[in-house]
């Protein structure tokens, strides 16, 4: 039997870290250094971001990702979506290409706008 999609995201959930909006929050005014990536439609990211992020559609993550100028294997990213799935299949997919240090935000751009109204 064919996996669902939230087949695949439980699946990438069992070996992605997540964090909560209110640890994100405190990341960003601490100016903790991060690569805040929103995996999310262009269309979606034009709608409203969090903070200083980078708009890196899920379809292109593996593609362009590897092209951000000055970020390394270890660096601190964060991954996010509308709500937390696809930005945790992107967190597992990055980490099977080599990046080890790698949150996803649970509930994403949903949790962060409803926390922050």
């Amino acid at each position: 039997m064919p996996k669902t999609f939230q087949d695949l995201v439980a699946d990438a959930k069992t070996r992605v870290k997540e964090t909560d909006v209110a640890t994100l929050k405190q990341w960003l005014a601490e100016g903790k250094k991060m690569l805040l990536l929103d995996v999310r439609e262009e269309s979606e990211y034009a709608a409203g971001f969090i903070g200083n992020a980078v708009s890196v559609p899920r379809g292109v993550v593996e593609l362009k990702v590897p092209q951000t100028p000055n970020l390394n294997p270890d660096d601190f990213i964060v991954c996010y979506c509308g709500g937390g799935n696809r930005s945790a299949l992107v967190a597992d997919v990055l980490q099977e290409m080599g990046y080890s240090n790698i949150v996803s935000l649970a509930g994403g751009w949903r949790a962060w706008v409803t926390a922050n109204n």
